[in-house]
C-alpha cells in the first residue's frame, strides 16, 4: 500500500469487543486526501452460513476512500471507515465489489453520505499477494452514496448506479456532492 499511496500523514486506531484492532491511515496526495483501513485482511472473510470458518483460506480486503482535500472535515470519516472495515469480524459479512456499506449515520460532519458503494479492485492499489494458500488482499474503493442513491441501487443494482454517475459526469470524489439525478 505505501508504494501505491505513499507515507501516511495520519494514523488512528480503533478496537471493537471482540475484534482486531482496526487502523485508518490517512494520505495526501496533491488535492485528494485517501484513507485505507489495515487490519481488516488479517482474517479471512467468512460467508456467515459456513458451518466452519477456514482460519486461512478466503477473501481479504482493505477499503480506500478518495476525497478532494479542505471541502470538508472528512477526518472524522475514521471511525466509521473502522466500523465498516470490523464489520466482517463484528457481522460476520463478506464484503465484494457491488456491495452496499451503511453506517447509519453521515460519514463525516454535514456529509450527505451515509453509505457506500464498494468499488472493483485494482484500480488505485493492485492486490497484494500473500502465501499460499492464502488469497491475496484485494484493496477496494469505497464510493460514498446519498441515502436515495442507496435506495435507488436496492432497486436497480450497482451497475446502473454507476452508469447513472458516469452520464451525470459525477464527481465520486467531492465530499458534499449532491445526489444524482435519479428520475
Amino acid at each position: 500500500m505505501n508504494t501505491a499511496l505513499g507515507e501516511p500523514d495520519a494514523r488512528a486506531a480503533v478496537t471493537f469487543l471482540g475484534t482486531d484492532r482496526i487502523e485508518v491511515l490517512r494520505f495526501q496526495e496533491g488535492d485528494l486526501v485517501r484513507y485505507a483501513t489495515l487490519g481488516m485482511s488479517a482474517h479471512p472473510m467468512t460467508d456467515p452460513t459456513a458451518m466452519l470458518a477456514d482460519p486461512v483460506k478466503g477473501p481479504r480486503a482493505e477499503l480506500v476512500l478518495s476525497v478532494r482535500a479542505g471541502l470538508a472535515d472528512t477526518d472524522k470519516v475514521l471511525r466509521p471507515l473502522a466500523v465498516l472495515a470490523a464489520s466482517p469480524q463484528v457481522e460476520g459479512l463478506v464484503v465484494t465489489p457491488g456491495a452496499s456499506l451503511d453506517v447509519g449515520e453521515p460519514l463525516w460532519p454535514e456529509a450527505p453520505f451515509t453509505s457506500a458503494l464498494v468499488g472493483e479492485p485494482g484500480g488505485l492499489v493492485e492486490d497484494l499477494a500473500l502465501d499460499d494458500p492464502m488469497d491475496p488482499v484485494r484493496f477496494l474503493p469505497l464510493l460514498p452514496m446519498t441515502p436515495n442513491e442507496a435506495a435507488w441501487k436496492r432497486v436497480h443494482g450497482a451497475q446502473a448506479l454507476q452508469e447513472r454517475w458516469l452520464t451525470h459526469g459525477t464527481d465520486l470524489r467531492d465530499p458534499s456532492r449532491r445526489s444524482v439525478p435519479l428520475d
